[in-house]
């Protein structure tokens, strides 16, 4: 007969209550679209940006890749109360990482002690960048919501030029992520150029005075 885990019932009753709260982040939307045009969600958002730092794994040789996953899981998991807030809409000096800390504590609160304190601290690494693994997911998260901007059926007025400066302080500080940059960024250069030529009458478009 196989041996059961050693966890309690209690412990695994407060795992379980917390992860149907988290569950709450599979309705959080973003202003990133799918190719078919469906807001994307922040669970969305969180698990590709695990995944490409798995597949970039191999260049990470300064970088516990345990830890940068275990960030790149938590750095957004507050949204799953008050939302997401687009770039466009951020601005320095608001109180949104404070909120945003505040509705992880409030989400986390079914948790054992330990394992509340451990996804707190993990958020506060990112936040605050003292790690080389919350530096590079800072960066990765950028660099993952620009792909989504490049991919994505968006309206008609989106501006991709805004993508050129975006986050350009976190996808300047590693080799791996200036390279990701350059292809990205040339991603959205492609996009304005095409954007800029009309291609129903082969000519550039012009502007409406």
């Amino acid at each position: 007969m196989t041996e059961l885990p050693a966890i309690s019932f209690e412990r695994m009753s407060s795992v379980l209550a917390f992860l149907d709260e988290a569950n709450r982040l599979k309705d959080t939307l973003r202003s990133g679209r799918t190719p078919q045009g469906r807001q994307e969600s922040t669970a969305e958002h969180s698990w590709r940006l695990c995944l490409l730092a798995i597949l970039l794994a191999g260049e990470l040789k300064d970088v516990d890749l345990l830890r940068l996953l275990k960030i790149c899981i938590v750095h957004d998991l507050g949204e799953a109360i008050s939302g997401d807030v687009p770039a466009t809409e951020q601005r320095a000096g608001d109180d949104r990482a404070e909120r945003e800390r505040a509705d992880l504590i409030t989400l986390c609160a079914p948790l054992p002690e330990d394992l509340r304190s451990e996804i707190v601290s993990l958020w506060d690494e990112y936040a605050q960048a003292t790690s080389p693994e919350a530096i590079m997911a800072k960066g990765l998260d950028k660099i993952e919501t620009m792909l989504t901007h490049s991919t994505g059926k968006n309206d008609d007025d989106f501006d991709y030029r805004f993508n050129l400066g975006y986050g350009l302080p976190a996808t300047n500080c590693h080799p791996l992520l200036i390279a990701l940059r350059q292809h990205v960024d040339k991603r959205h250069r492609d996009i304005i150029d095409r954007d800029a030529f009309d291609v129903t009458v082969g000519a550039p478009k012009t502007q409406t005075p």
